[in-house]
């Protein structure tokens, strides 16, 4: 009867791999060789000696875990069985944070599956970060600034790689943002109540516009966004008077502060 002594994957050189892989069974008495036994899959040898018997890791394996590696011969006799780990290919299902500054990027939480044998992290474009994941299905990592980006907002996939392979692009995607720049507002001056028109730039996604007046006090105002270079926000009430700022803040950061009076 066949005995197996050792099961090494042959892109690992460990017992763990992942489907598509070959494996090298090396053992005793096992010419006769005619089925692997994959845990419950029987597998035909792709080369089969006394001494050495190999194999392919089905595409029908499990996505990870633990399985049992046999032989059996062609008088039906089964050795005895060691392990095999099946490395999973990794998946994406979300992120912590939907967007980042383009300037400086930031600390993201990426959500999946099959993280532990994590090695990077892939930004699009923006560039790679090393992990170390100690959690099979997050890890977080500090996403990398764009500092050449050009339009307001850049949508750049997030993948992971692992030693089960990388994961699909596409399906888990974070957004750059550029801080938003005030030009000019209309009218220059105002009061509580009022309402001014800001113009600018990068105005996507705006979440506040803060009114601080002569005396460092803030304010948030009521706004409507009219486009990306445009929007109308209400002077808030319990200002001091006298020269203050006006400053609209996205993803991307906070714009300048642009000069507005409290009249």
């Amino acid at each position: 009867m066949a005995t197996i002594t050792s099961v090494v994957d042959a892109t690992t050189t460990t017992n763990q791999g992942r489907p598509g892989d070959t494996v090298q069974i090396n053992g005793t008495a096992m010419a006769t060789t005619t089925r692997v036994n994959f845990g419950s899959a029987a597998v035909t040898p792709t080369s089969v000696t006394a001494t050495l018997v190999t194999f392919v890791v089905p595409s029908t394996a499990a996505c990870s875990g633990q399985v049992s590696i046999s032989v059996t011969s062609n008088t039906g006799a089964t050795s005895n069985a060691l392990p095999f780990f099946v490395i999973g290919t990794p998946t994406t299902t979300g992120l912590s944070v939907a967007c980042v500054p383009a300037a400086t990027g930031g600390a993201v939480t990426l959500f999946g599956t099959n993280f532990l044998t994590g090695t990077q992290v892939v930004v699009g474009a923006v560039g790679n970060v090393a992990v170390t994941p100690t959690q099979s299905a997050q890890v977080t990592f500090t996403a990398p600034a764009n500092p050449g980006q050009v339009g307001t907002v850049s949508t750049q996939p997030v993948t992971i790689t692992t030693a089960g392979g990388s994961s699909a692009s596409g399906t888990t995607l974070i957004d750059y943002y550029l801080a938003p720049a005030v030009t000019s507002t209309a009218p220059t001056t105002g009061t509580a109540g009022e309402s001014v028109t800001i113009n600018g730039t990068g105005f996507v996604g705006v979440d506040t516009v803060t009114f601080t007046d002569s005396a460092a006090a803030t304010a948030l105002a009521v706004f409507t966004p009219i486009s990306d270079t445009q929007l109308v926000a209400t002077v808030p009430g319990g200002l001091a008077t006298g020269a203050g700022t006006i400053t609209v803040h996205t993803c991307g950061g906070n714009s300048n502060a642009q000069a507005f009076t409290i009249t």
